[in-house]
């Protein structure tokens, strides 16, 4: 089937039945055994549960609902669904039943395909709500043997169905298939409903498929390839960088046995390609050290000389730069001794492409992944937009999401708004005509994201739209973006960023790390006392505005820190100007040092405040001390 031909995911599947036949497709862990399945196999189980769903009344644009772990049935009865001329929705599995009710009902489901008991027992308990609902179809039997109830019917019974259906039906199923048109609603995906009860944003296959189809076009992979399934179905992640690009390039799916198990059975597999969230990333360092503590003497000490070569590495390549030859003898012996055993520990020896799909990933976390030889790349997508950006081969900055993906238009407006015009977005809100209108305008997609582009192309994702600060001029700028990247360095403890719409331009309020700037003020032989001194030290102000320069880097020029004072004494939860999880109370804070504020923007050079201090012999004092405002000098921090 040509390729222009293959615009629904159904198409996608008998193709690959027609190509790779016998060839596996999908392997699930089950009971410690992993059972493969065939793309024929897959073929049939799904061409079978889709005539069985017709047998039993399903019609073209009716809606399926499906709830239950990442496991093959999942994807089998989406694609039966679509394969049919329905629609899929997927439920995340530890929604509780009224949450279950609300997407059942606004979807208007007439058949929910599910896991196990836990979630029938959800179905039974709203099914008299959901007048719609025809069937609940399970497809693991475990605890279920005496449940009664006729709405109840197993996976396997189904398809039986099914298979009894087509002897009545000869080519039914290839001729639903063959109707089906990349503009057919595919899915239905529920946001989180942060802000509000969940939004339905409808795909259509063709956005499906264009969105994965530009993310291969940066990943490329093949049918040697391995891939696992480790984000949740409902979730529209999975779609774009795990399942339809195993069906665009017929990589194997591989399923965990439990989500517990997830590490252990990534390191059977070894796959080719793996996409993280922040924390699982922050999590595997977090293992690579636990692992360093608990290791042999020898280990230790390996890991301790080798693991600053593979930093200095990634520090020059993340600077575009090529090792020189001394570096890269040193690489490849780090690589023997340290880096390619660990990787292996971790499933990840084999892997090619490594993502993270956040802005919010420490440094520390992003720089370490790399050290040890795993090339990670940022992604940023949405439901609605699709694929936006990601980092290409050899262009990786950490403070950026990378370039627009193939095919993908992107606009800043005034306002600092990210839009975005591609094949890849969604075709509206489930009967939400309002919202929609809203968010697609003139043809493009309006991201609700605040994002900067810088002079090489690539994208700054700075926060969503509506948690953005705005000055007097009407120039919006990212607080906590600007506050979470000066606490990547290691001088910085903590950041206030002040602005408002009754000031001109953006300022900040920083916390010295004491430890470090002492630390630092000690190899550099700068005498101090105490915290209050150490912080007032000019040599200090310039260190600090290094970063302050440096994250300006990242902002538009309008939108830059201009101004700030380093603070005498550390913020603190004790005095009600953080919470106990260390979040700034900004309000608070505005008005505690709000004449420190004012003479920041009244040209003011210092003010003097009363600080209480305590000496290195445990002695403790109160002091009035000088704090200076100070202006952030491009060219004295560049220089420096």
């Amino acid at each position: 089937m040509p390729m222009e031909k293959q615009d629904t995911i159904p198409k996608l599947i008998k193709r690959n039945c027609e190509k790779w036949g016998r060839r596996t497709a999908m392997s699930m862990k089950n009971f410690g055994i992993w059972q493969k399945y065939s793309w024929q196999d897959y073929y049939e189980k799904v061409k079978y549960f889709s005539l069985g769903l017709v047998s039993l009344g399903l019609e073209q644009g009716d809606v399926v609902c499906i709830i239950g772990d990442n496991e093959p049935e999942w994807f089998w009865g989406e694609f039966a669904t679509q394969a049919a001329g329905g629609i899929a929705t997927g439920i995340f599995v530890d929604s509780i039943p009224s949450e279950v009710k609300y997407i059942a009902e606004h979807s208007d489901a007439k058949f929910a395909v599910i896991n196990d008991q836990e979630q029938a027992d959800k179905f039974l308990e709203i099914k008299d709500e959901l007048p719609l609902l025809k069937k609940v179809i399970y497809w693991d039997p475990k605890g279920l043997r005496n449940y009664d109830d006729p709405i109840l019917i197993s996976f396997t019974e189904v398809i039986k169905l099914g298979r009894e259906y087509e002897a009545t039906h000869p080519g039914l199923f290839e001729q639903n298939v063959e109707k089906g048109k990349g503009d057919d609603i595919a899915f239905i995906y529920y946001t989180s409903g942060t802000t509000g009860l969940p939004k339905g944003a409808m795909l259509t296959h063709r956005a499906l498929i264009t969105t994965s189809q530009g993310f291969i076009s940066r990943y490329p992979l093949s049918e040697n390839d391995d891939l696992i399934s480790n984000f949740p179905a409902a979730w529209v992640g999975d779609s774009f960088f795990a399942t339809i690009p195993h069906l665009l390039t017929g990589a194997r799916l591989n399923f965990p046995e439990e989500p517990e198990t997830i590490a252990e059975d990534t390191r059977e597999v070894g796959p080719n390609f793996v996409i993280y969230g922040p924390r699982q990333w922050e999590s595997l360092v977090s293992e690579i050290q636990i692992k360093m503590i608990d290791a042999h003497p020898l280990k230790r000490f390996a890991y301790n000389l080798f693991l600053p070569v593979g930093h200095k590495i990634a520090d020059i390549e993340l600077q575009g730069k090529t090792p020189n030859l001394f570096w890269r003898t040193l690489h490849g012996l780090a690589h023997l001794v340290l880096f390619r055993p660990l990787k292996d520990s971790l499933g990840l020896s084999k892997v090619r492409f490594a993502v993270t799909g956040s802005s919010v990933l420490s440094l520390d976390t992003f720089r370490l992944i790399h050290a040890i030889g795993i090339e990670l790349r940022q992604n940023y997508a949405s439901t609605e937009a699709g694929f936006i950006s990601s980092h290409g081969k050899g262009e990786i900055k950490f403070e950026s999401v990378g370039r627009p993906a193939l095919g993908t238009e992107v606009r800043i407006t005034d306002a600092g708004e990210l839009l975005v015009r591609s094949d890849c977005m969604y075709g509206g809100y489930h009967k939400d005509p309002e919202k929609t209108m809203a968010s697609l305008i003139g043809g493009w997609c309006h991201t609700g994201d605040a994002v900067h582009i810088d002079e090489t192309g690539h994208l700054i994702f700075l926060d969503r739209l509506e948690h953005m600060g705005e000055l007097s001029s009407g120039i919006k700028y990212a607080p906590q973006y600007i506050e979470g990247r000066l606490r990547f360095s290691p001088y910085i403890k903590d950041a206030m960023v002040i602005g408002g719409r009754d000031r001109e331009f953006v300022s900040a309020i920083i916390n010295i790390d004491f430890a470090m700037v002492g630390k630092w003020a000690e190899r550099n032989s700068i005498p101090y006392t105490t915290f209050v001194d150490l912080s007032q030290k000019k040599e200090v102000a310039d260190l600090v505005q290094k970063d302050l320069v440096r994250v300006n880097g990242y902002l538009p020029e309008s939108a830059r820190v201009r101004k700030f004072v380093l603070m005498h004494k550390e913020f603190d939860p004790d005095e009600a100007e953080l919470t106990r999880t260390r979040k700034l109370r900004r309000d608070f804070m505005e008005q505690r040092y709000k004449e420190l504020i004012d003479t920041l923007y009244e040209d003011g050079q210092e003010i003097n405040v009363k600080a209480p201090v305590t000496y290195r012999d445990g002695r403790k004092g109160m002091v009035t001390t000088s704090i200076k405002v100070r202006s952030v000098s491009e060219g004295l921090a560049k220089n420096g």
